[in-house]
């Protein structure tokens, strides 16, 4: 099992209460593995289908593979105009 530290932004944060979160995967995980750990965690029952994901500094896609040591982050939608 690997821990992952995932930095949360802006609303992700509020439903968390926190702007990280530790989770344990097994090794071989991808962004949908770290997805379903999140929802099991409080508050995460309320992230979208497919929130975006960050993978060392780039967009994590559901198949994208987890190593130990990567940067993660979760970062809600942007709006603007």
């Amino acid at each position: 099992m690997t821990r992952y530290v995932v930095r949360l932004f802006a609303r992700y944060a509020e439903l968390f209460g926190s702007d990280q979160v530790e989770v344990m995967l097994p090794s071989g995980a991808c962004v949908a593995d770290l997805i379903v750990a999140l929802r099991g965690l409080p508050g995460g029952a309320s992230l979208p289908a497919q929130p975006f994901v960050a993978v060392n500094m780039a967009q994590g896609e559901p198949g994208t593979a987890l190593h130990p040591g990567d940067e993660l982050a979760l970062l809600p939608p942007l709006a603007g105009g």
